[in-house]
């Protein structure tokens, strides 16, 4: 049995597949006792410091969620609450939320700050996104897959847009796991050629496959999981007529999914701009389990939460 007690999660590279999968064994009893209303308070009177320097409606609400229905506290720290790296040092604030909290999330733009924030914090650190890694939304991605699949090992995911901090953390996740990746991805916005390389040779271990191309349909053709995200992530506000351009053919539509398996599923983290990397009728089709995306946040925040506090059921 996996033994998370007040370990970080700075990156997908941080958790072992036993882990991730302990992690998501977690979060199907968390959901269990939540949809049969029994109440889990496994965290009385503990607390998370919430750092947002980035905003964000999902990662707010479910980790504010996550420790009233586990029974803690959660305390929102916006940009302008707190002087990270500005008036304080990343290691100084570290320190004093370390005497305050039992736990800290934060949601900002550099990894380098996360990495600091748990070199000098003596609790654990949850990265909550950053501009390279988004390891939170990957474990509820997972969740969704092995909910709707009942497995991860040799589904074939495609993921179809921008190489950004979702597709790092997803790579790294499916290779860990034994999930094929084939990633469409425009020149000129290729993902991190570190995690790439990471993921490859977490892959040759795995058995699985880490693929990319220019092409959507290659990524498509027979696709277990089409996975795509904003054109222009949060920070990219002034490209975004320029990405329009270059992603037009990236979108995901009914003629592409039509290379699919006839049974594949649609996810997106959101928010989503409809009619740019996804139209309505995939956004809002049979195939889409973005709400059961979107909500399992929650649980699998829960999990991490409990897990690195030493909670468990």
């Amino acid at each position: 049995m996996a033994n998370l007690k007040n370990r970080d999660l700075i990156s997908m590279r941080d958790l072992s597949a036993e882990e991730i999968g302990y992690i998501l064994v977690m979060a199907t009893k968390l959901k269990a006792l939540q949809k049969s209303g029994q109440p889990h308070a496994l965290l009385p009177g503990k607390s998370l410091a919430m750092i947002f320097q980035k905003p964000s409606t999902r990662t707010r609400v479910s980790f504010e969620l996550t420790m009233f229905q586990l029974g803690g506290h959660a305390l929102y720290l916006n940009a302008g609450d707190i002087q990270l790296g500005r008036g304080e040092t990343v290691a100084d604030t570290a320190r004093v939320l370390s005497r305050y909290v039992n736990a800290i999330m934060i949601r900002t733009f550099k990894q380098s700050d996360v990495e600091e924030l748990a070199q000098y914090a003596s609790v654990p650190v949850i990265n909550g996104l950053t501009d390279l890694e988004h390891p939170c939304q990957i474990l509820a991605d997972l969740l969704t897959i092995k909910e709707r699949k009942h497995r991860l090992a040799g589904l074939k995911l495609a993921w179809v847009g921008d190489g950004n901090n979702v597709s790092h953390s997803l790579m790294l996740a499916c290779a860990r796991l034994g999930m094929n990746i084939t990633l469409a991805v425009p020149e000129g916005y290729d993902p991190d050629p570190d995690i790439v390389g990471a993921a490859q040779e977490y892959a040759a271990g795995t058995g699985a496959s880490v693929v990319l191309t220019r092409d959507p349909a290659v990524a498509v053709n027979r696709a277990d999981v089409v996975v795509t995200d904003t054109w222009a992530s949060m920070g990219q506000e002034g490209e975004h007529a320029e990405r329009i351009k270059v992603f037009e053919a990236y979108q995901v539509n009914k003629t592409l999914v039509s290379l699919a398996n006839k049974d594949y599923i649609f996810m997106h983290c959101l928010p989503a701009h409809r009619g740019e990397e996804v139209v309505d009728e995939i956004m809002d089709g049979p195939h889409s389990v973005v709400w059961d995306e979107a909500e399992n946040r929650l649980h699998v925040q829960k999990a991490l939460v409990a897990l690195f506090l030493g909670a468990n059921v």
